[in-house]
């Protein structure tokens, strides 16, 4: 079994910081690409940024400059690091992360956190 737990959401004002965090824990042979995606309350699911099991990132626009994804490798977590946040990055945040389960490559997702940007 794989699990993805992420951490970190909340309720913040406009222009504060959120660090989530999301830990990968289960049987692991190995995490290749990880990432966060967002949903927002009658929207589809939007990439946030992702990361490669080298370490290259990727953001969608709306968050370039002010989103910082990173990994430690040591500890499986991926943890996006959020600032200059805006009323409409309210969302349910999801953690994703492709992993060797021991029978192949699959994608897992997390439950989701809150996080909450007030004007």
């Amino acid at each position: 079994q794989v699990q993805l737990v992420e951490s970190g959401g909340g309720l913040v004002q406009a222009g504060g910081s959120l660090t989530l965090s999301c830990k990968v824990s289960g049987s692991i042979g190995g995490i290749n690409a990880m990432g966060w995606s967002r949903q927002i309350p009658g929207k589809e699911r939007e990439l946030v940024a992702g990361i490669s099991g080298g370490g290259s990132a990727n953001y969608a626009d709306f968050v370039k400059g002010r989103f910082t994804i990173s990994r430690d490798n040591a500890k499986n977590t991926v943890i996006l690091q959020m600032n200059s946040l805006r009323p409409e990055d309210t969302a349910v945040y999801y953690c994703a992360a492709v992993v060797n389960n021991g029978d192949g490559w699959r994608d897992y997702w997390g439950q989701g956190t809150q996080v909450t940007v007030s004007p």
